[in-house]
């Protein structure tokens, strides 16, 4: 079985400029295990998640190539996604508190 997210994260890292070394660099594991998640050997543990994403500057649906319809959220959840755009202020707060940014810059 062939794991599809290794062509996305090469495509993003690719888009970002940055070599399968320096991007091991960044989430703290080998190039060895970038490298098998980019040929469909294997796929990164949910934890290696959050990193991978903030490393390639992009969203965990747009990583995990899941796209959610009106339908997928309640309407308190959109709520909350709402708010979250709107208040530039609140968001590293919101980031700290559901550990997201643990690796930022």
């Amino acid at each position: 079985m062939r794991y599809s997210i290794g062509n996305r994260i090469r495509k993003y890292r690719e888009n970002i400029g940055i070599s399968q070394k320096e991007l091991a660099r960044r989430i703290g594991v080998t190039n060895s295990r970038v490298s098998n998640w980019e040929q469909g050997v294997n796929r990164p543990d949910a934890d290696i998640l959050v990193k991978l994403c903030v490393a390639l500057s992009v969203s965990p649906s747009e990583l995990l190539d899941v796209h959610l319809s009106d339908d997928d959220l309640s309407e308190h959840e959109w709520r909350l996604v709402r708010a979250y755009r709107e208040k530039d202020g609140m968001r590293n707060a919101v980031d700290t508190l559901l550990g997201l940014n643990e690796n930022t810059k």
